[in-house]
């Protein structure tokens, strides 16, 4: 994926088991937990493109949140508090290879940043 492409949609949930049932057979989307990757189950979409997590519902995170790839986390975050957004999570680590944060714009959206490369094999 290229810098500004969405990469991953996280959707808010409070029973994971309902939910990969519900979206399943709601959108036909392939849901499972990668190795590395246990209590966090990863939907994909039947066009094997679009795809994302379904996480567990927390105070700060109770609306779906989309993610976008960025050449880099670090520059991506300056450039936003810069333009007059703020962090809502810094940088943490998904696996070696990958990272992602959580910016907030001036209107008061949580966008997702990731980047790297991450491994589902």
């Amino acid at each position: 994926m290229a810098h500004g492409d969405i990469t991953h949609i996280d959707i808010p949930v409070s029973d994971l088991g309902a939910a990969t049932t519900f979206y399943s057979q709601l959108f036909g989307w392939s849901i499972s937990e990668p190795p590395g990757f246990e209590g966090y189950p990863m939907w994909r979409a039947p066009n094997d493109l679009s795809g994302g997590g379904l996480a567990p519902r927390s105070e700060g995170f109770t609306q779906p949140r989309s993610y976008v790839e960025v050449d880099s986390i670090d520059d991506t975050i300056a450039a936003a508090i810069a333009a007059g957004g703020s962090v809502a999570m810094e940088k943490q680590p998904i696996t070696e290879t990958s990272a992602w944060a959580v910016i907030v714009d001036p209107d008061g959206n949580h966008i997702g940043l990731f980047d790297g490369v991450v491994s589902m094999d």
